[in-house]
């Protein structure tokens, strides 16, 4: 870690140093990365920019060159892991020449990609832990060969984080993989402050909302059950898109149940489109399964995108931290998520108007404060007023 930094403070002229956000996978308006993190610093004094694969990795693309004071710089790849992987080389030599005083990865093979451009370039290096990585392969591979994987991926992890400057980590269960010399600075995916949503109509079906990423994992092979056991009427309006093959076999069951003209699909949704998309519901579904501790472990954007849009929420009750939020901010219901029986009897506890309305008042509420983004925000900038001072003409 020692020997680097410097060579920004050469070019100098009072210019505010350049923070590259490098993404091996992420795309260009990735929220964490762009809208939190990346607006965060920009709006500190910094010059940031995302470096990031021009890839439809989730949804259509703006054509935005800034975002929130973020220039957006997308390159070609190939896709899938192929693509990541062919493609490494030519991310290390972007990231040298980028002209960073940080380069800040938020992806192992980005992370390693990094370290590799500071050694040409002089960047410090920030790396950015989203998930428990050492778990990541657990679904995709034999049991007998999920041990040697983790004990691979966590070897990696160790090593990333000694030769890192510092290890920015999403969550609180992250740490354990980056264990002393490592620099740790929990910048939780805490909520960014939106209008207030509108008033809802009390009476009527209930609308249930799937945001993100569906798929086996994220429990919507049970999502038509849940409607067929729901009370009268229940509707389901989804906001994402599925990742893995279950599509067919989703629209499928629902067919089969009868309640496929219940479920509203409106596709992926651009964070801007968040509020609008997601009024005139009623509870929000953190549906994540119990296949690994990546799982256990989640903390999801979707969680506080519905707590400011006043939705009491139905989450895992074997997920620690999604579970202690949720708790504290009295805003919903803890249930075993791998049981419909148990998502739909949760359903027809929040069927009462009152109850609802009183748990989406005290999740907005704790989103905009214990759970807000502001003081995530306070923590990042701190570690960068250390690593990549501004000049006194920005500070």
């Amino acid at each position: 870690m020692t020997g680097r930094g410097q060579a920004w403070r050469q070019g100098g002229q009072g210019a505010a140093p350049l923070i590259v956000m490098l993404s091996a996978a992420h795309p260009p308006e990735d929220v964490r990365i762009v809208r939190k993190q990346g607006a965060s610093l920009a709006a500190a004094g910094w010059r940031v920019r995302h470096l990031c694969p021009d890839v439809a990795t989730r949804g259509a693309r703006s054509g935005r060159e800034q975002l929130d004071g973020v220039a957006l710089a997308p390159y070609r790849r190939g896709g899938g892991w192929l693509g990541r992987l062919l493609g490494f080389p030519a991310l290390v030599r972007r990231a040298a020449r980028s002209g960073a005083a940080v380069l800040h990865a938020h992806e192992p093979d980005a992370w390693f990609a990094a370290l590799l451009a500071a050694r040409r370039s002089g960047a410090r290096v920030v790396i950015d832990v989203h998930e428990h990585y050492p778990s990541r392969l657990d679904t995709r591979l034999p049991p007998a060969l999920r041990p040697l994987a983790r004990a691979a991926l966590r070897a990696a992890c160790r090593i990333a984080g000694r030769l890192a400057d510092a290890v920015v980590l999403a969550r609180d269960g992250l740490a354990e993989d980056f264990p002393p010399p490592a620099r740790l600075v929990p910048v939780r995916n805490h909520a960014l402050p939106v209008p207030a949503p509108p008033p809802r109509m009390a009476d009527g079906p209930l609308t249930l909302v799937h945001l993100g990423v569906l798929g086996r994992t994220r429990g919507s092979m049970l999502l038509p059950d849940v409607l067929a056991a729901a009370p009268a009427g229940t509707r389901l309006r989804l906001l994402g898109r599925f990742t893995d093959e279950t599509e067919p076999a989703f629209r499928a069951r629902a067919a089969g149940l009868g309640v496929a003209d219940r479920i509203e699909d409106r596709g992926w949704q651009p964070q801007d489109a968040l509020p609008e998309a997601l009024a005139g519901c009623d509870i929000g579904l953190v549906l994540f399964q119990p296949v690994d501790r990546n799982h256990r472990l989640a903390l999801p954007h979707k969680l506080f995108d519905y707590m400011l849009a006043g939705l009491p929420v139905i989450a895992p009750d074997f997920a620690p931290e999604t579970a202690a939020v949720v708790r504290e901010a009295g805003c919903g219901l803890l249930v075993d998520t791998a049981d419909p029986a148990a998502i739909a009897a949760a359903v027809a506890a929040l069927a009462d108007p009152g109850r609802r309305a009183a748990m989406g008042a005290a999740g907005r509420e704790a989103a905009l404060g214990r759970f807000g983004w502001a003081g995530e925000a306070a923590r990042l900038v701190a570690l960068y007023r250390d690593l990549a001072p501004l000049p006194p003409a920005t500070a």
